[in-house]
């Protein structure tokens, strides 16, 4: 009998979240003939319309947004080389305090053990060996994310999934040098105020918390391709304003902490599969 095929899956809260922090290790597992499989919880439509028209404005049609981010988000699949793109399909709740939190049927809403349900079919299905979603922070607060995490732990506790599981991050020395590369190409980027207090937990880490550091600059062009693909997001990706080559440069190299192991294999590690093979 043919050794089954190791397995990675990632679990993301809206379409084009798969591109930005795992982008890079879903195209260099894919080409190293890993199965991967994106979740995507969401259905991403409190994203922009046509024309970056915003959510509550006239001319923003939910709907007609979801169905144009589905579009959108299995062209990124097709850049990255996904091989199992599994939608789950619940509203998207919007920003931290947006009416969309509360509407009915939200992904905010949906109680965690529901949803957690659905995922713990999934992995029964898939059987992955790496698990990725994001921290309880949801990286940077959004409700959206913050359920997605906990949807993920609730079902691997319900499936007693052996899988290394793996929260997203990325390393602050990283953030600082970043910032300064975007303002050198005239870029405009989001920082906090000083003199405001900050709204959650800082974002990222210090170096020597985070376990696991991937090289993913040999697939640069694939997911900034997957990241092009979410064009109607366009106005909020800034990333793409940097163009392929200093894209590459500052986001070829993914970030993990390493949260649940049954391999014993030792930290820091350079392959999400370390241990596994």
């Amino acid at each position: 009998m043919a050794e089954r095929p190791l397995t990675l899956m990632a679990v993301h809260a809206h379409p084009d979240d798969e591109a930005t922090g795992t982008g890079g290790v879903l195209a260099k597992y894919a080409d190293e003939g890993i199965t991967t499989v994106l979740v995507t919880c969401t259905d991403g439509r409190c994203g922009d319309g046509p024309g970056g028209v915003k959510p509550g404005e006239p001319g923003h049609d939910p709907d007609a947004v979801a169905e144009m981010r589905l579009r959108e988000l299995e062209a990124s699949c097709a850049a990255l080389k996904v091989t199992h793109l599994e939608v789950l399909g619940y509203p998207d709740s919007g920003m931290m305090g947006w009416p969309a939190n509360d509407a009915p049927g939200s992904f905010w809403t949906t109680p965690v053990q529901d949803a957690a349900q659905r995922l713990a079919e999934l992995i029964g299905k898939y059987e992955p060996d790496v698990i990725v979603t994001y921290d309880e922070n949801g990286f940077y607060g959004h409700p959206d994310h913050i359920q997605a995490h906990r949807i993920t732990m609730a079902a691997v506790e319900l499936t007693g999934s052996p899988a290394k599981v793996y929260w997203t991050t990325v390393p602050r020395s990283g953030m600082e040098a970043f910032g300064r590369k975007l303002r050198e190409l005239g870029v405009e980027f989001p920082e906090p105020d000083p003199d405001e207090p900050p709204a959650g937990p800082p974002m990222g880490l210090p170096d020597e918390e985070i376990s696991t550091w991937v090289d993913t600059k040999a697939y640069g062009s694939q997911k900034f391709d997957a990241l092009a693909a979410h064009a109607s997001q366009g106005e909020n990706i800034f990333f793409l304003r940097m163009g392929k080559e200093t894209f590459t440069e500052l986001m070829g190299v993914e970030t993990f902490v390493r949260v649940r192991d049954t391999t014993g294999a030792p930290l820091p590690e350079r392959d999400l599969f370390a241990g596994l093979r």
